[in-house]
């Protein structure tokens, strides 16, 4: 890995966002406007504090596997990715600059989304506001990860759609939202531990019920697995689709 090539790859990627309005405004915009609609389903009452937080969490982490993923892809499909591995550019330098980009535009994300959860829609958490924010951004980063992961798997954008319902929807049947982990099943429970997601919601559930929220080690388990994706992205990811 090098700093120089990675930073040079994340600079093209964010110029590249720039010129592309749909895309910032889906990463931007969407989660907010679902959490907007999120608050009008529940008519801004006490479901709507109770599973706000939660979903602040997977909003941000779909929205972002969905962009990173389709984004890599057309990298590799268009010839780009091939062309660049042909320089000094390496896979970790070409990921780790994807993260990069990406983690920037995460961070922003999340930003706009709290704000507009607790400012606007008056969404009621007992922890620091920044805990919120700072969770939704590793969870975020899951998202990107996951999606760089992915990307070295599938060879049109219809599959990257196909692996959706294959990796994002049991983490969202698991995570907590819907029955508590501890209510699941025993076998269900043993696999939501070892799934990233539980333990973001873990870490939101955390932050809505304390002023004190000990959430560090949620988001340890979050960026651990955020590391190890790149990493099996890296030893996976190929120079073009077949």
């Amino acid at each position: 890995m090098t700093p120089r090539i990675t930073l040079a790859t994340a600079t093209r990627v964010v110029q590249q966002l720039r010129h592309d309005p749909r895309t910032i405004a889906l990463m931007l915009v969407v989660p907010s406007l679902l959490m907007a609609l999120l608050w009008w389903v529940y008519d801004g009452g006490p479901l709507f504090d109770q599973i706000g937080p939660a979903l602040l969490a997977i909003f941000p982490f779909l929205v972002m596997f969905l962009v990173t993923s389709i984004a890599t892809l057309r990298e590799r499909t268009s010839g780009t990715l091939e062309r660049l591995l042909s320089m000094p550019t390496g896979k970790l330098d070409f990921l780790l600059g994807y993260a990069l980009a990406f983690g920037v535009v995460a961070l922003v994300q999340a930003l706009i989304t709290s704000t507009v959860a607790v400012a606007l829609l008056d969404m009621q958490a007992a922890g620091p506001t920044w805990v919120l924010i700072a969770v939704a951004v590793f969870d975020a980063l899951l998202g990107v990860a996951l999606g760089l992961f992915v990307s070295a798997f599938a060879s049109t954008e219809f599959q990257v759609v196909q692996f959706m319902p294959a990796l994002i929807l049991p983490q969202f049947l698991l995570c907590g939202l819907l029955v508590p982990r501890d209510q699941l099943p025993d076998v269900l429970e043993a696999i939501s531990n070892v799934l990233p997601l539980s333990y973001a919601v873990d870490a939101m559930t955390e932050v809505r019920a304390n002023a004190d929220p000990a959430v560090w080690a949620e988001i340890s388990v979050v960026l651990a697995f955020s590391v190890a994706l790149l990493a099996l992205g890296a030893a996976t990811l190929r120079r073009r689709t077949p």
